[in-house]
């Protein structure tokens, strides 16, 4: 079983060609594509890879991951807040910038918490 270090290195190993796809989709005005990318990748590694994983292995479930679920709840509503809030409905920089944040100190709770 991996370590929370380790599984952080994974997950970001595993995101990064979402992240550049999401990039590049944005660099190039297609934000349709940005955000569907970042939905769809959270929603297929939620329930196909985690209901995969469970049917070949149960999974256990440690008592200090509720946090994290919270904070993955939080983060969903507010990217969801983000989207509909202003005339424009679209995610600017301040937005990116505060969940560029959040993940900063989600990351830095996971070391933390080691």
């Amino acid at each position: 079983m991996l370590g929370n270090s380790e599984s952080t290195i994974v997950a970001a190993g595993t995101s990064l060609p979402e992240l550049v796809t999401s990039i590049v989709a944005a660099i190039r005005k297609e934000m349709d594509i940005s955000v569907g990318n970042i939905v769809g990748s959270n929603i297929f590694n939620i329930f196909l890879i985690m209901g995969v994983s469970s049917i070949i292995s149960p999974l256990t479930v440690p008592p200090g991951i509720n946090f994290d679920f919270i904070f993955l709840g939080a983060a969903t509503l507010l990217l969801f807040a983000f989207m509909f809030i202003g005339a424009k409905r679209e995610i600017g920089r301040w937005k990116g910038l505060t969940f560029l944040l959040m993940y900063a100190v989600y990351l830095a709770f996971l070391i933390k918490r080691g």
